[in-house]
């Protein structure tokens, strides 16, 4: 795996350029538009790479000032910090290589089995990833959120853009198990309490997949939550349930039936993709003889606040000490440890 490659950067940045130069460029609109994409993003991460060269430059001088003070000790262990936090970024992105890696992600959070203490968990994770999205610089969009009966929510639905959303929220796909003493049981015990977090790529709206309107039940129902005068009105809000895979989306953030339809429909496209997928690769590993990890169902991770306070990340034996600050959006050392290590062993 190849970390830092300017010069591979540098030259598909110059046959971007010569692209875009093209007199046909913008004939296409949606074609142009990805490649001037792709020339942001290479044309970011050769300058960032060439701000941290320059940066790493200076620790030299650095060193030498801290022998004599103690001010620029502080300095440079602050220093040495902030360029260690880039350089783990600048090392997960160079370990996207799929086909929809760099692009937008859906995210589903299910409530398992255990009632409210699970609707409650559902929603204690719905909270964390999109604390997380936000210090990350992400743009996470909440397009449903069905509320339990007592407490927490059934599922909750957000799509997450960014730079590489798909390609690193697939670190969190699986089942995520929490021990606590319970809120919600008047003896105050401990229970377990189960929630599925569900990763797809947010395709595109004309993206080639056929679906027959025969295999699809639509319903319809009121919007739920804040939302101003049109929310809780009108049955605006849609469920679509693909009856051959069982799988079911929702939408209600959008005003209108007819556009919440849409965006249901696209992320329909998005879990039949990721469905595709799943099962190509549990095909691959059969016929390699390979034990698959098959990460619907699995329990990836466990969150225990009672009678400790531990994460433990079951694929990586990655263990913090600090739960709270996992839970409260500090994701990227447990996401970085996961798809290190997956790469490494695809290598």
């Amino acid at each position: 795996m190849i970390t830092f490659d300017p010069a591979s950067l540098t030259r598909r940045l110059g046959e971007l350029d010569a692209a875009m130069e093209a007199p046909a460029f913008w004939d296409d609109q949606r074609a142009a538009a990805k490649v001037a994409a792709e020339r942001a993003r290479t044309q970011k991460k050769l300058e960032t790479f060439e701000r941290l060269e320059a940066d790493a430059g200076e620790l030299d001088s650095m060193l030498e000032m801290a022998g004599e003070d103690s001010e620029w000790r502080d300095e440079l262990e602050s220093s040495l910090e902030r360029l260690g936090r880039e350089i783990a970024l600048l090392q997960e992105q160079a370990l996207f290589t799929g086909e929809f890696d760099a692009g937008p992600a859906v995210v589903t959070v299910h409530a398992g089995a255990g009632g409210t203490d699970s609707q409650d968990w559902a929603e204690m994770l719905l909270r964390m990833y999109l604390r997380w999205a936000e210090g990350r610089g992400f743009k996470a969009e909440l397009m449903e959120a069905t509320p339990g009966e007592e407490a927490g929510l059934k599922s909750g639905t957000f799509t997450l853009t960014g730079e590489n959303a798909y390609g690193i929220m697939q670190a969190e796909k699986g089942v995520h198990r929490l021990v606590r003493l319970s809120p919600f049981d008047s003896a105050h015990r401990r229970h377990t309490s189960f929630a599925q977090v569900e990763v797809s790529p947010l395709v595109e709206d004309d993206v080639e997949l056929e679906i027959d309107e025969s295999d699809l039940r639509i319903d319809t129902y009121r919007s739920q939550g804040a939302g101003g005068q049109h929310v809780n009105k009108t049955d605006s809000a849609v469920r679509l349930t693909h009856l051959p895979t069982g799988i079911v989306v929702q939408c209600q953030n959008e005003r209108s039936q007819l556009q919440n339809k849409a965006q249901a429909m696209r992320i329909l496209k998005s879990r039949l993709i990721e469905r595709e997928e799943e099962l190509r690769q549990q095909a691959l590993a059969k016929e390699r003889g390979e034990a698959q990890d098959i990460s619907f169902g699995s329990q990836i991770r466990s969150y225990v606040l009672h009678p400790y306070t531990m994460v433990n990340d079951h694929r990586t034996n990655m263990k913090i000490g600090n739960a709270q600050s996992v839970l409260d959006g500090d994701l990227d050392p447990l996401i970085h440890s996961y798809l290190l290590g997956k790469a490494t062993a695809k290598t």
